[in-house]
């Protein structure tokens, strides 16, 4: 790769871009398919890349990856730290509770394994994406983040850059946030519930500090 320029314009959903050289001249076609470095490329950043023609003649580039110090931070999708910490903190407040008796041992692990498997699905789907073989249903990935595998989904969505410009799926993405946390909010605080509570080993006095907490 013996050419350098800046990714002055880039499409994560359509998975192309265009390369303005360094040395001026016409912008450079970059397909995903040619991207050698790690993660999903983003605009506005400096690359070396190396030339090739497809079948009709034109130029395009055969690989393409970031430069210098661009490279190190190239391996995640932007936001990615800032979803595992949620998902972390999320997973491990469920935990701790759990471990004072306010919730029933069985909930953290559930959020826990769920999330892997969003995770992977999300990885699973990407690539599927990528490739153009067969996709995953969005109702399947919906399905595990209302079962908890929410706080995975996200960091998912931001690790491979997947699904977060879709306003669609973001929406029904945040509504099963929404109703797993109020299924939650239901088991722990609503009498009606008293029998599932009975069930997952929900003690009374846990519900109790749980009600205290309350406004």
């Amino acid at each position: 790769m013996d050419h350098r320029g800046l990714l002055t314009a880039w499409s994560d959903e359509k998975g192309f871009g265009f390369i303005t050289p360094a040395i001026g001249g016409e912008r450079v076609f970059a397909h995903i398919s040619a991207y050698a470095g790690q993660g999903r490329p983003s605009q506005n950043r400096e690359v070396r890349f190396s030339l090739t023609e497809d079948a009709q003649g034109r130029v395009r580039a055969a690989q393409f990856q970031y430069t210098g110090i661009g490279r190190l931070g190239a391996s995640v999708g932007a936001g990615a730290w800032l979803a595992l910490l949620i998902a972390a903190g999320v997973i491990g407040g469920l935990s701790v509770a759990a471990y004072f008796g306010h919730l029933p041992l069985a909930l953290p692990a559930v959020y826990g394994v769920m999330s892997l498997v969003c995770v992977l699905l999300y990885a699973l789907d990407k690539a599927a994406a990528t490739a153009g073989r067969r996709r995953i249903p969005e109702k399947r990935l919906h399905m595990v983040e209302l079962l908890g595998g929410w706080p995975g989904a996200l960091v998912g969505q931001r690790v491979f850059r997947h699904k977060t410009r879709k306003r669609g799926y973001q929406f029904a993405f945040c509504l099963c946030i929404v109703l797993n946390l109020g299924a939650l909010a239901w088991l722990l605080v609503c009498p009606e519930a008293g029998i599932a509570r009975e069930q997952l080993g929900v003690e009374a006095q846990a519900l109790d500090r749980w009600r205290e907490l309350l406004p």
